[in-house]
């Protein structure tokens, strides 16, 4: 079993053929998805996925989008966790896509303003973050460890140096591999992703986004998550199928997924 443990099936995209993209990822392994939100307006996209036995949701407000945020995102956020909480079998897994972008020099206070808002509630509602950390990695697991979140959670498109990815798997945190593994020129991550322990990491697309190598101005797809997972093997000189073990029962633990996997011991 396979499971792309950071996917936006909900966006644009997709709209025209989502069920026959979830079929060709099904078709390689690929039984679960989990799907972050990204800005409130697409929060009813997120959810309209929830019927879905076979995709676990997230719902957050992501860095990148930040112009587009409000003081009342936040309330509404805090308003959706709580009826979800309350409602038997429709609980989010994380709280996310949250995050800073060092990208965006401009904005960043206003990024740490809605990211902490975002910690809090993970903590108040005992949830596991999905973290976007792009060229903040000191920063950003410096305030992990200052709140010090009881779930956890997935710095997701993980690309730092093996000391930052120590800090966060430290703190409980597992690291998302997607598609710039699979980049040859990428040799520090590559160097990571052969060191990590077998309960750090997780296999992730981002779809849309993030294209493998060799899938350069294409759209990203769920079933390319087993390519991810293939360099991944090569990379720890591991079998797949242990790969892919080990990251479907990591999703589990860290999203407490309703799922079952063979034992990977």
């Amino acid at each position: 079993m396979l499971i792309d443990a950071h996917c936006h099936l909900d966006f644009t995209a997709f709209d025209d053929d989502r069920d026959a993209v979830i079929e060709n990822a099904k078709a390689v392994g690929v039984e679960h998805f989990v799907v972050p939100a990204t800005t409130r307006s697409h929060w009813p996209n997120v959810l309209a996925l929830g019927s879905r036995t076979d995709v676990s949701l997230c719902v957050g407000l992501h860095p990148y989008f930040i112009d587009t945020h409000s003081d009342h995102d936040l309330v509404a956020l805090e308003t959706l966790l709580a009826k979800h909480e309350a409602e038997a079998g429709k609980r989010f897994v994380a709280v996310g896509e949250c995050g800073i972008d060092g990208r965006f020099t401009e904005s960043l206070e206003e990024q740490w303003k809605y990211f902490n808002a975002q910690l809090r509630l993970a903590k108040q509602f005992d949830l596991p973050v999905v973290v976007h950390c792009v060229k903040a990695n000191d920063q950003v697991s410096k305030r992990l460890r200052q709140l010090a979140l009881p779930r956890g959670g997935l710095i997701h498109a993980f690309s730092g140096s093996y000391d930052q990815a120590a800090k966060f798997l430290d703190l409980g945190f597992t690291l998302g591999l997607g598609g710039a593994v699979t980049y040859e020129r990428a040799q520090r991550l590559r160097e990571v992703v052969a060191r990590l322990p077998d309960n750090g990491f997780v296999l992730e697309t981002d779809s849309p986004d993030m294209p493998l190598s060799g899938y350069q101005g294409q759209r990203n797809e769920p079933c390319r998550v087993a390519k991810v997972g293939n360099v991944v093997a090569a990379l720890r000189h591991q079998p797949f199928e242990r790969i892919a073990a080990l990251s479907s029962a990591n999703a589990i633990r860290l999203f407490d997924l309703p799922l079952r996997c063979e034992s990977v011991n």
